[in-house]
């Protein structure tokens, strides 16, 4: 059988549903989930995407966006296809919108065996939502614990309570992408929800992962000045002071090819909104002319310089620092 049997499924009458993420997909044979990558073969709902990697790179880990987890180092980065957000701004919607049959299957152990002959300290699940291959995912996090290196979520958080203490467990860090803060803009542009993917923010901290955010600005979509302040009020009590918080511009892709792009004065806005509610480490990453340093929190000389992906940092100093250099 090409495809694995998938975990987080329960039979309901007739058909099978998935507790994988909140949408709770309820499927009849030949049916696939909102994801496109889950589906009901011989009333038993399967992984399409097992052992079937449709990228893999090796990234600096700056890329992932994680400024403060293993600075400077590589990560070999995976990802596979499909997505349980429907966002209509998506900038790899060739991956998460759409399912294809790829032939090469790499089991989770030839993964983590590349990842160490690459010379990379962790592995990304990332490219597209890796809460959709959990099962793939989890057989090559559970290895790589044993051989020493550190397992990354590049992830959209939305996923049930119960599946997340599987899937989440043995994960050293996470970039959470939080699209708004503003329910019905999920709901409009995501087709998804927002309270499930702050309760995975709040779990994240309360579990010690370490844990970034990072937020996609659309104009007049979720840069409403109030709602972006909240979002930050929120953010620095539920994360806390020393969260690195990634701004990023939006550039038209996909369903809003007709939007236009993030303005320079809106980074900066949103910035500052950020920084004076008390978050002190604020980055803008894909829009040039920005200073992504990290400075130390008391004495503001600068720990880590960035040039793009050149990254320069000042080894054995004494400034307050966040970062996490080692695993733990």
């Amino acid at each position: 059988m090409r495809y694995k049997e998938a975990n987080f499924q329960e039979n309901i009458g007739e058909r099978i549903q998935c507790n994988l993420c909140p949408h709770h997909c309820l499927l009849e044979e030949g049916q696939h989930g909102i994801c496109m990558v889950r589906k009901v073969v011989d009333n038993k709902l399967r992984s399409l995407v097992y052992g079937f990697p449709y990228a893999q790179h090796i990234d600096p880990i700056e890329k992932k966006p994680l400024y403060h987890f293993l600075p400077g180092s590589k990560s070999y980065s995976i990802g596979t296809q499909g997505c349980n957000l429907k966002c209509q701004f998506c900038q790899n919607w060739h991956l998460s919108t759409q399912f294809s049959h790829t032939d090469h299957y790499y089991s989770p152990g030839e993964i983590v065996e590349r990842a160490i002959e690459s010379g990379c300290s962790s592995i990304s699940f990332t490219y597209n939502e890796p809460i959709v291959f959990a099962e793939y995912l989890m057989d090559i996090r559970d290895i790589a614990i044993e051989r020493g290196l550190a397992s990354i979520l590049v992830t959209n958080a939305y996923i049930t309570a119960k599946a997340r203490e599987e899937v989440f467990k043995g994960i050293n860090a996470v970039n959470i992408d939080l699209k708004a803060f503003d329910d019905k803009v999920y709901q409009d542009y995501t087709a998804a929800r927002l309270e499930p993917v702050l309760d995975t923010i709040k779990w994240c901290i309360k579990n010690d992962i370490h844990t970034e955010i990072s937020s996609l600005i659309i104009p007049g979509v979720n840069d409403d000045p109030d709602i972006f302040e909240k979002q930050c009020y929120w953010l620095l009590k539920n994360c806390g002071e020393d969260l690195a918080f990634h701004l990023n511009a939006f550039y038209p892709a996909y369903k809003m090819a007709h939007y236009p792009s993030t303005s320079q004065a809106i980074l900066k806005r949103c910035k500052k909104i950020a920084k004076n509610a008390g978050l002190k480490y604020v980055y803008i990453g894909n829009y040039p002319g920005f200073d992504n340093n990290t400075y130390c929190a008391d004495c503001h000389e600068p720990i880590i310089e960035r040039n793009g992906y050149d990254i320069y940092i000042k080894k054995n100093n004494e400034h307050r620092s966040p970062l996490v250099w080692s695993l733990k």
